[in-house]
């Protein structure tokens, strides 16, 4: 190994390799092509920064001054592609390597001046290098080795004809090297074509995969999965958390949801600019954001090194696929937590993923919000705040709380303003309890109410119960009945808690501003009248037409407006009736009209001189125009003809 590399390695903290970076490097490979297959997160950045370094140094200690491009990284997105770079960046840089990069999405002009300065390694995405080397502004003659980190990925993106361009573009006593997390038989093909005699290299990882991660299957009830990632967020609490989605809807969904429920949330997709992305990367890594929402192909390759939890959303659409989202945990020999959200519709899918991935899970249920509560109390009770010593301001303020509030006071504050900072938990539905609807329990003794407003003021339960429960501090199970009248409405209250309800909502007795609430001796006439039925459909039919009650025939749900009537052909056309001459043109009594033939018109216009001795017209149209000009010229020449022989006579 190069002694400025090893010392880059040592700065950074690196004891011993990892077993990639260690096969990679072995001195009997000498410059032999490589394909080499490793989990995520083993390390593979760093092992084909140290295996192409005798390719790139040769004897030197040292690069000379930068000029064409003497290796060439190519990374399936964005994200990779400006990662590499960064990690290439400080293990070449007291080598004094100059480390470029041309990635979509960043100014194409830029990464050509800076190209035209000179750049020992040059970091890309595969369209980006394309167009760049179409252009001629990158030049490709020079180049000692070529690397494709992620191969596979890049071919499931479509990238294939890129990539046989750029490979054909290359010198062919270039060194090649493929780092892919599976080997398809793709990539075993693309090896065959672009490669000389390649070395293929397997860790002993590979057997085993992700060892140092956790898998969790999780079933979920049908309409519970967003709840339950938000218990799988607040049972964990990862200072870094990636939940995975198949669609950008549902990425944006997800990240309304997470926001509003009050984590601090970014998203990854791939309609976000490059600035938009990184930004958002950057507020993971400076923990400004805890939890990042996205896509597969927008989150391929990243490294965040406080990630310990990944949430499969949706389920992805093959095992590797799956290794590839969950190898974003788990790196470097940190471990990590893998979950799957499994609804009941989607269980044989997951077993067959899991199956497919050689991976063992652990199937169970979604944290309950009891668990997630438990949790809560493990964590404060094992802080280590508790075990710190008391600096002299802090003492201070203790003294005065104590000296002010008993200690059961001070501990309860602190436990309210601990949970104020944390979002509730989610009550969830056992998965196995989905089935029909258990028959609603006696209500027991109540107490009636009318509440001011009704119908004519768009009162609606489901907008008083919230109310109620607000202004009274009641629970849904403690209201009854809810009958909304014209101008009123009535409302049925457990008896056992009418006394929380008017304690609550004071001497004016009114829930809100304008709704004023009166308690009833008995209950009202509209308590036996039997439940609303809140069809709207069938409500608006019935009111549309009164008959429709009785009529049994088939109701037509097509909604769309009726057909388009196509304008006919003229063959098709039916032949109108036309109206006698007379009706069409009529005159009023006791008017001729001058009978001309046909044959006159046409005497009269291929004879100007029997125009001429009648009364001369004005012609018709433009007098500058090329027919009126001839024509004015012409009546000169008769003109003069005339005067001419008037005067020889």
């Amino acid at each position: 190994m190069k002694q400025a590399l090893a010392d880059a390695l040592e700065q950074r903290g690196y004891i011993a390799l990892t077993p990639v970076q260690e096969a990679v490097t072995n001195s009997e490979l000498g410059n032999a092509d490589l394909l080499v297959s490793a989990q995520t997160g083993s390390g593979k950045t760093v092992g084909f920064g140290l295996a192409i370094a005798p390719t790139l140094l040769g004897d030197n200690a040292r690069f000379p001054s930068a000029g064409k491009p003497l290796a060439l990284i190519i990374a399936p997105t964005r994200e990779l592609a400006l990662q590499v770079k960064r990690e290439l960046a400080w293990l070449y840089a007291k080598a004094g390597a100059v480390v470029a990069s041309c990635v979509g999405g960043m100014d194409m002009r830029e990464e050509r001046r800076t190209l035209d300065r000179g750049a020992h390694i040059v970091v890309a995405t595969p369209g980006r290098l394309r167009d760049h080397i179409s252009r001629g502004s990158l030049a490709m003659n020079h180049l000692r080795a070529v690397v494709l980190d992620e191969a596979d990925e890049m071919l499931d993106l479509g990238f294939r004809e890129d990539l046989e361009f750029i490979l054909g573009e290359a010198p062919e006593d270039r060194r090649t090297l493929l780092f892919s997390a599976t080997v398809p038989r793709s990539i075993v093909n693309l090896a065959k074509n672009y490669q000389k005699d390649a070395i293929r290299i397997v860790t002993t990882t590979e057997n085993t995969q992700h060892s140092d991660i956790e898998y969790r299957a999780l079933q979920v009830a049908p309409r519970d999965g967003e709840n339950a990632i938000i218990n799988v967020l607040r049972f964990y609490e990862a200072p870094n958390a990636l939940v995975f989605c198949n669609t950008r809807a549902m990425v944006n969904r997800l990240t309304t949801r997470f926001s509003n429920r009050g984590f601090s949330v970014v998203a990854l997709s791939g309609e976000l600019t490059q600035n938009e992305r990184t930004h958002a990367l950057q507020a993971m890594r400076d923990g400004r954001a805890r939890v990042c929402v996205a896509t597969d192909v927008a989150a391929r390759g990243i490294d965040l090194p406080n990630l310990e939890l990944v949430i499969h959303a949706e389920l992805p659409s093959n095992a590797d696929t799956l290794l590839h989202r969950s190898g974003r945990t788990g790196r470097a020999g940190r471990k990590g937590v893998s979950t799957l959200i499994v609804p009941p519709k989607a269980r044989r899918k997951a077993e067959s993923l899991l199956r497919a991935a050689k991976v063992q899970s652990h199937w169970g249920e979604a944290p309950s919000a009891e668990a997630v509560i438990q949790r809560d109390e493990e964590r404060l009770l094992a802080d280590p705040t508790w075990h710190q010593e008391i600096t002299e301001a802090e003492g201070a303020l203790a003294k005065k709380l104590t000296d002010i509030h008993s200690p059961e006071v001070i501990a309860a504050a602190y436990l309210r303003l601990a949970k104020s900072r944390q979002s509730a938990p989610e009550d969830l539905t056992a998965p196995g309890s989905v089935g029909a609807p258990q028959p609603r329990a006696a209500f027991g003794p109540s107490t009636w109410f009318t509440i001011s407003g009704g119908r004519s003021q768009n009162a609606e339960p489901r907008r008083l119960l919230p109310m109620l429960c607000k202004a009274g501090n009641l629970t849904k199970e403690d209201i009854g009945a809810i009958r909304i009248q014209q101008d009123h409405s009535f409302v049925e209250i457990r008896t056992a808690s009418v006394p929380t309800f008017l304690a609550n909502i004071g001497k004016n007795m009114e829930a809100e501003a304008g709704a004023t609430v009166t308690q009833l001796d008995k209950p009202p006439a509209a308590a036996k009248a039997p439940r609303p039925n809140f069809a709207s459909k069938q409500r608006d039919r019935k009111r549309t037409n009164p008959d429709a009650q009785n009529n049994t025939s088939p109701i037509d749900w097509n909604d769309d407006p009726p057909p388009r009537k196509k304008k006919p052909k003229a063959g098709d056309r039916k032949t109108k009736t036309k109206k006698p001459r007379e009706q069409r043109h009529s005159r009023p009594e006791g008017t001729i009209k001058p009978y001309r033939s046909k044959q006159n018109k046409k005497a009269s216009k291929s004879n100007p001189a029997s125009q001429s001795e009648g009364k001369k017209t004005t012609p018709i149209g433009k007098p500058s125009s090329k027919k009126n000009r001839a024509r004015a010229k012409a009546a000169a020449l008769e003109k003069a003809k005339a005067v001419k022989g008037g005067k020889q006579r």
